[in-house]
């Protein structure tokens, strides 16, 4: 086999073993990976060094390999967040086109929710750009999301009451929040202005993990009680095809 086509082949098993670590919702075992590719051992162990030594992959303590350390640099540049906001483009565009509805894509960050993405409503009422608008997580669907599954730590203190539909005490957000995993969605209904509602759901990588949110946000005279079922059930069929584009492969709720 000429040298070109020897060369090739191992690049085309190396990113295929990269891909099985890369994708997988927990570390592999070296047996596991031999047996789902089909090579020799010999091979696998020679493609995973490689792999190693490039930092691609690394092995945790009990030896199984995991993505490696240059998928947490790149995680952590800004241009990751611009990355994902161009692979979520066309999902934001589809939910939009469904709801017509404005829709924005948030991630967690400290003790914030940072709006990243929008897209804008078809009405002219209710059209408001969130990005870049610093509003308290726990009045908001997207902020109800990322605390739900651990992604965001809840708010330390006391809760800030911005309407009389706020939720300002410990125990009622922490309810909202048993029902957020019950659902997989939720739900901002005059929490965070008066005649505005939002309903909510997660995008998980490849580990499972939720790393960002998606909401629909309009006037609560078209996003109320009546439809918010509806909108939630969009949400999670929509962002089940965006997170299994992040590799996430499992059979979560979400």
């Amino acid at each position: 086999m000429p040298t070109q086509q020897l060369g090739s082949q191992a690049v085309d098993r190396a990113s295929a073993l990269l891909a099985l670590v890369v994708e997988s919702g927990a570390p592999r075992t070296f047996t596991s990976l031999v047996a789902e590719l089909g090579l020799a051992k010999s091979t696998t162990s020679r493609l995973l060094q490689a792999l190693e030594r490039s930092r691609l992959v690394q092995r945790d303590q009990s030896g199984a390999f995991r993505p490696g350390a240059l998928f947490s640099i790149y995680a952590a540049r800004p241009s990751a967040l611009h990355d994902l906001v161009e692979l979520a483009r066309p999902t934001l565009d589809r939910i939009g086109e469904i709801t017509e509805e404005t829709v924005n894509l948030s991630v967690p960050r400290g003790r914030e929710v940072v709006q990243i993405a929008q897209i804008d409503s078809r009405y002219l009422l209710g059209s408001t750009n969130w990005v870049g608008v610093d509003v308290p997580a726990h009045c908001t669907a997207l902020g109800k999301v990322l605390y739900a599954y651990g992604a965001l730590p809840l708010p330390p203190g006391q809760l800030e009451r911005r309407t009389p539909h706020s939720p300002v005490d410990r125990a009622t957000l922490e309810h909202m929040l048993v029902e957020v995993r019950r659902r997989g969605w939720a739900v901002s209904l005059d929490e965070l202005e008066v005649g505005l509602g939002a309903v909510a759901a997660p995008v998980r990588g490849v580990d499972g993990a939720v790393i960002a949110a998606v909401s629909v946000s309009g006037p609560t005279t078209r996003i109320n009680d009546h439809g918010i079922t509806r909108l939630g059930d969009v949400l999670v069929s929509e962002l089940r095809g965006l997170s299994a584009q992040l590799g996430h492969q499992g059979k979560e709720a979400i």
